[in-house]
């Protein structure tokens, strides 16, 4: 019996579309569409979380055929609108993750936004202001919301797609005084309960490419400035190919 058609999944986060974003991300995802099968979007889609910026966005997410999973990041909260912001994406199609699950051709895909917190022995605690304790709740729950999405999947490779990142190897290169700002350790946590393929995740635009969890996941960091640096002559997105029937995994 011949093997299944390896699975191609375009990466790329911080798109940050503005209002004369619609011609260069129209170029974009047509590349995408033609290197690979699916598109995944790791939040900060839109600059500052407008309506009329997701409108142009979703026009652009218009002219391509291939699935569309992504997550939000901190920018499409920015004003407020993310629940129009959501809405105007997923009339497209695009699957809107945050705390949900999804299959494409036989591969499971979970998505959360995330949220920061810090990494490791440096990660912030439950302790002292009600403000601080609020903020760790949040970056908890994410976590719990990340969880919840693994959860449901019972596929053999699991994708996983964030914006804020679940290890600090891939924000190394950013200032160290914001690092606790990029990710946090505690969405590293589910990955090892529930492991992954692959994790995708932005945010960090002068992080590093990629690295791995404790248990051997790779991470990989698709902000697209971090994209357009690294790889100046070829289009800002990262395919990963999954060989199915055996769950190896190809980069590029």
């Amino acid at each position: 019996m011949a093997s299944p058609k390896p699975l191609r999944l375009a990466a790329v986060g911080d798109l940050h579309c503005t209002l004369n974003s619609g011609a260069e991300l129209r170029h974009l995802f047509a590349s995408a569409a033609e290197a690979a099968d699916a598109l995944l979007l790791c939040g900060d889609l839109t600059d500052y979380g407008l309506p009329e910026e997701a409108h142009v966005l979703a026009e652009a997410l218009a002219t391509i055929t291939i699935p569309v999973v992504g997550v939000l990041g901190n920018h499409d909260f920015e004003s407020g609108h993310q629940d129009e912001v959501r809405r105007l994406l997923a009339a497209t199609g695009a699957h809107l993750l945050d705390g949900e699950a999804c299959e494409i051709q036989g591969v499971g895909i979970a998505g959360a936004k995330g949220f920061p917190g810090g990494f490791g022995r440096y990660a912030l605690g439950p302790w002292g202001e009600n403000t601080i304790k609020a903020f760790v709740a949040e970056a908890v729950k994410e976590a719990h919301r990340l969880e919840s999405a693994l959860a449901k999947l019972r596929t053999p490779e699991r994708v996983v797609l964030l914006h804020y990142a679940p290890i600090v190897a891939t924000i190394q290169g950013e200032p160290l005084e914001i690092s606790c700002f990029l990710g946090s350790s505690r969405l590293e946590e589910p990955l090892i309960r529930y492991p992954a393929t692959a994790v995708f995740h932005g945010h960090a635009h002068r992080g590093s490419l990629e690295g791995r969890t404790v248990n051997g996941t790779p991470v990989y960091n698709v902000a697209k400035p971090l994209l357009q640096r690294s790889f100046p002559d070829r289009p800002a997105f990262r395919v990963l190919e999954l060989t199915r029937r055996e769950g190896a995994a190809a980069r590029s």
